[in-house]
């Protein structure tokens, strides 16, 4: 196993599907981090009771009636007492306040449904099937504090199917994200990613920085 796994906060909002590659990823004796923690601003997501099947500690803040700045206080605090070291956005459904990016910056990681910089914000497969889009995917990305933007660590291209519904298209990018979110981490725990201003090197590792991968591979 690993001498030192680095400890991973996962923050959620919903069923967490990608906290569960996370989680499976994390399994593997050579694998550089391990879930520690999974935060929810939301009591009813799924994903939390994933988190504890697996004997994850979980934690719950709400984000109701909460100005974005003292929400953001709570999870720094409670991140920082449980010794967290990096953290993963998965389906996390708030607009973290600059002052939080800023105390994780390089250590924090977000995925997005879509090979950014197109089709930011929500409703991305409507926007790509609107768009005509051939191909779309998804990226994982360092946080920063514009919305769905960052240096991009990793990318994965999905043709769209001819008529394709954005539920079709969704679950064809999922396939994708569980299997580029976990890589990523790895590199982020094993300290080979290096930002050089929008571009991220990754040091000793192919495929290289923001690299499209296809599902064939």
């Amino acid at each position: 196993m690993t001498a030192t796994r680095r400890a991973v906060a996962v923050l959620i909002s919903g069923r967490g599907s990608n906290l569960r590659a996370l989680i499976e990823a994390a399994k593997a004796p050579d694998y550089p981090a391990r879930i520690a923690l999974v935060v929810s601003n939301r009591a009813d997501a799924e994903g939390l009771r994933l988190a504890r099947d697996h004997g994850i500690e979980t934690a719950v803040i709400p984000s109701k009636g909460k100005e974005r700045a003292a929400f953001d206080a709570e999870v720094d605090a409670l991140l920082r007492a449980k010794g967290i070291e990096l953290v993963c956005l998965a389906g996390f459904m708030r607009i973290l306040t600059p002052e939080f990016v800023a105390g994780w910056t390089g250590r924090m990681i977000n995925i997005h449904p879509s090979l950014l910089p197109a089709f930011k914000g929500v409703n991305v497969h409507e926007q790509a099937i609107e768009a005509g889009v051939r191909i779309s995917g998804c990226t994982v990305h360092f946080v920063i504090p514009e919305l769905d933007d960052g240096p991009i660590i990793l990318q994965a291209a999905v043709p769209v199917p001819p008529g394709a519904t954005p539920a079709q298209l969704a679950d064809l990018v999922l396939e994708q994200e569980h299997r580029i979110y976990p890589q990523a981490l790895r590199w982020l725990a094993e300290d080979r990613l290096q930002i050089d201003g929008r571009a991220v090197r990754i040091r000793g590792a192919a495929p290289a920085s923001g690299a499209l991968i296809s599902p064939a591979l």
